[in-house]
């Protein structure tokens, strides 16, 4: 655990907290003494990072939120901001990766894909930014390396991970002569439990699929959630506006 509290009295919103990348962040920034509001469906697994925060020098409390619905991103931020006094941090980590061949996409799963990957970004940030620029706060979205180049039978996921990426750089324009900061991280592989869960279609080619992965294998969440961290944090103050890729180097190549 962390002995320095750069977050003290900050508070921080991870949405898609309860496992994987969102819930290190959430121990990250509680170890470093935020107040972390934690949101995502699953309020058993929720109730479980939080309590793996005990001891540390933040605070996590948590509750519920389905970014597909705008209502619920709305309630969300206003949560967070009852629960801390103020909002400091948003961090929009929630979403789904579902691969398909794109010719077997129904409309439904299209508009699903779309509002979990890159709607729920859109809509936490509008709750959050009146409340972000009275406290000189920032955004920090979670893209993926397919917001950078084609995933195959990824068409809406690599679709709307693309458009964290835009979203990210018409927020920081937007917001240019304000406080506000907005970046984005866009990681590789990771170990966590959707990795370990998910299905491929019959007949895909694998190859394609598996080549955007990183060549050194999967990385920890905690890797990532360190450079998520340093965004929100005042050490990377004159960060604005930037898409920071994390990935062991893969996309270097």
């Amino acid at each position: 655990m962390s002995d320095v509290t750069h977050f003290a009295e900050r508070t921080v919103l991870v949405t898609g907290a309860s496992s994987g990348l969102g819930a290190a962040a959430v121990r990250r920034f509680a170890a470093d003494g935020a107040h972390v509001h934690a949101a995502a469906r699953d309020q058993d697994r929720l109730a479980e990072v939080a309590g793996s925060c005990a001891g540390m020098p933040g605070r996590v409390t948590f509750g519920p939120l389905d970014v597909a619905d705008p209502g619920s991103c709305r309630s969300a931020v206003a949560d967070a901001v009852i629960e801390g006094g103020r909002l400091d941090v948003l961090v929009n980590n929630a979403g789904r990766h579902d691969f398909r061949i794109t010719t077997n996409v129904t409309d439904e799963e299209w508009d699903r894909d779309i509002a979990v990957n890159l709607g729920g970004a859109f809509h936490c940030a509008r709750a959050a930014i009146p409340h972000l620029l009275e406290t000189g706060g920032n955004i920090v979205n979670v893209s993926s390396v397919a917001g950078q180049v084609g995933e195959a039978c990824s068409a809406a996921y690599t679709a709307a991970k693309h458009g964290i990426v835009g979203l990210t750089k018409a927020l920081a324009v937007e917001y240019l002569r304000t406080p506000l900061r907005v970046n984005c991280v866009c990681p590789g592989g990771m170990d966590t439990p959707q990795a370990h869960t998910i299905g491929f279609p019959d007949g895909v080619d694998l190859d394609l699929i598996m080549r955007i992965s990183a060549t050194r294998g999967l990385m920890t969440p905690e890797s990532v959630a360190e450079v998520v961290v340093f965004l929100a944090s005042d050490e990377a103050a004159s960060i604005n506006g930037s898409v920071q890729v994390v990935d062991h180097g893969h996309l270097a190549g």
